[in-house]
């Protein structure tokens, strides 16, 4: 055993963390920092919709066909594993033994993947995969109910939130890094329908779980709310 993980195991670090919160809380940048500091598994759950919606394009069924989209959830067999390319993933994610890491972030897949995530067997089949996943241990999953449905075992749960404002500004500037030109105003009135959606739909809606540990980022840059989770682990 190495001195590493004697001293996670004398430290009782959680083995299972969840990190929960809305659409710009800065959740995936600092689960994905987190996870590398433990060198656990960082398992953005996103990724198992968008593995369905990429199946579903590629056999030419109808995303609005809600039946048959459920009907190849229930049969596709999704793995989401530790990097196994070092071409700048975060993860690794398999489906039917394909590594799809980075065909399930086409833009094809991202103009449709937000229909099948709503669709109730979809959310049930995958969630049972997603709980596969997160019992091995040693990972952090990143979501929008992984505290309250996903993995309600989970020894250590956060969610992670900030003012509409500040989580729009904070994808107006991502987005302006990466060239794109949806101005504040459209990804604010975006991101208040996603808010809206997410916590009034009838399943998994957005809400911490009851023994969740809530960390206000408004007045935060990521550094800082890296160490308050940080410290979260740890203490």
């Amino acid at each position: 055993m190495s001195s590493w993980q004697v001293l996670r195991e004398l430290l009782s670090i959680p083995s299972t963390i969840a990190i929960d919160g809305p659409a710009g809380s800065g959740k995936s940048a600092v689960a994905q920092r987190l996870a590398a500091r433990l060198n656990y598994l960082y398992f953005d759950t996103g990724v198992m919709y968008r593995a369905v919606t990429l199946a579903a394009l590629r056999a030419g069924i109808s995303i609005r066909d809600e039946a048959a989209v459920s009907l190849l959830a229930q049969n596709i067999r999704i793995d989401v594993v530790p990097p196994a390319v070092a071409d700048g993933r975060a993860l690794t994610v398999i489906a039917d033994g394909e590594d799809v890491t980075w065909a399930i972030r086409s833009k094809e897949v991202d103009a449709n993947v937000s229909p099948v995530s709503t669709y109730r067997r979809v959310r049930q089949v995958l969630t049972e995969q997603m709980r596969r996943i997160g019992r091995r241990g040693r990972v952090v999953m990143v979501g929008r109910d992984i505290g309250t449905v996903v993995l309600p075992e989970a020894d250590l749960k956060i969610y992670l939130d900030a003012t509409v404002e500040t989580r729009a500004r904070r994808r107006f500037l991502e987005n302006q890094e990466r060239g794109e030109t949806q101005t504040y105003d459209e990804i604010l009135a975006a991101m208040r329908e996603r808010d809206r959606i997410d916590s009034s739909r009838a399943i998994a809606p957005l809400r911490p779980a009851d023994d969740a540990r809530i960390v206000e980022t408004t007045a935060l840059e990521l550094e800082g709310v890296v160490t308050a989770v940080n410290r979260l682990v740890f203490e």
